[in-house]
């Protein structure tokens, strides 16, 4: 049974079947297998299943946070057993990219620090990506899962994105009124290493993918952002940037009918990749649960 639980947590943990396997090493279809047995065992539907996307249902986020604990306690039992009493003290090594360091991560930190004084954290904004195994990292925070199978991945956020603009640049420049006009206009455009850049939109079933060029260029959004605060362009950014701009009306959301995003599928999800170890270290899983508590009050822009 504890078996069955630790496949659903990490299920739930990194948002899908599919991911959950590569984080488990196991074949999807054994994921799917272990759920449906869990559920069997329970007799209670655990998830929402959709091809968009995996939700739980209200007695399977009850189940989680009572397994959740389960596993702590386990965890912490067998750790007692071994010498080790689980107490969440030490040296943490943090990397995360510049934008969601500075406004969403930044803050938390006094909070976490104080709720656990015998961790010590050492934080690098770094757009670029990291090695944990040569580079002294113990948690990541990226889009997106690593392809690499020696490492977990716990679901953050969900980076959901919106097309927006300052009022000064609607005033001055053409109407867009369709995704295809954009095309006209001058696009801040994060930088991905291609020669050709595209925006994605969806509307019920109509999608579309719309070639987009502009003067400035950036791994990080927090440069395009201020371009677009001034007046300087067109931009599609993460909402977590954006709301503050939104709700006080410097900057305004375009094309609200459609869903826009950089990738074909969506814009991906964020997430606290850290190494594979049975048993995470005490302050590393800390970490990662009060992210996972703070995080979760992060709602998309209405």
């Amino acid at each position: 049974m504890l078996e069955l639980i630790k496949v659903f947590d990490q299920v739930v943990e990194s948002g899908s079947f599919s991911q959950a396997s590569k984080a488990l090493n196991m074949a999807p279809s054994s994921v799917a297998r272990n759920i449906d047995n869990l559920e069997a065992r329970i007799k209670t539907t655990l998830f929402k299943r959709s091809t968009r996307q995996l939700i739980l249902t209200e007695e399977g986020q009850y189940f989680y946070q009572q397994a959740s604990q389960l596993l702590h306690d386990s965890n912490k039992l067998l750790a007692e057993m071994r010498g080790n009493h689980g107490v969440p003290e030490g040296m943490l090594r943090i990397s995360v990219f510049e934008s969601f360091g500075n406004l969403c991560l930044t803050p938390l930190i006094p909070e976490f620090l104080e709720r656990y004084p015998k961790i010590h954290i050492e934080l690098e904004l770094d757009n670029n990506v990291v090695d944990l195994h040569s580079d002294n990292i113990d948690i990541a925070i990226r889009i997106g899962t690593p392809q690499d199978s020696r490492l977990k991945a716990r679901h953050l956020l969900t980076n959901y994105t919106s097309l927006v603009a300052s009022p000064s640049y609607i005033k001055q420049h053409a109407p867009i009124e369709k995704p295809d006009d954009l095309q006209d206009h001058n696009c801040l455009l994060i930088s991905h290493e291609r020669q050709r850049h595209y925006w994605h939109f969806s509307k019920k079933s109509v999608n579309k993918k719309v070639s987009v060029k502009g003067n400035l260029i950036s791994k990080g959004g927090s440069p395009l952002l201020y371009a677009a605060l001034q007046g300087s362009g067109v931009l599609l950014l993460s909402d977590w940037m954006l709301k503050p701009y939104l709700e006080n009306n410097q900057l305004v959301k375009l094309l609200p009918i459609w869903t826009a995003t950089h990738g074909e599928q969506s814009s991906g999800e964020i997430f606290a990749i850290y190494k594979s170890t049975q048993y995470p270290k005490p302050h590393i899983r800390a970490f990662i649960d009060f992210l996972v508590e703070k995080l979760q009050s992060m709602t998309p822009v209405i």
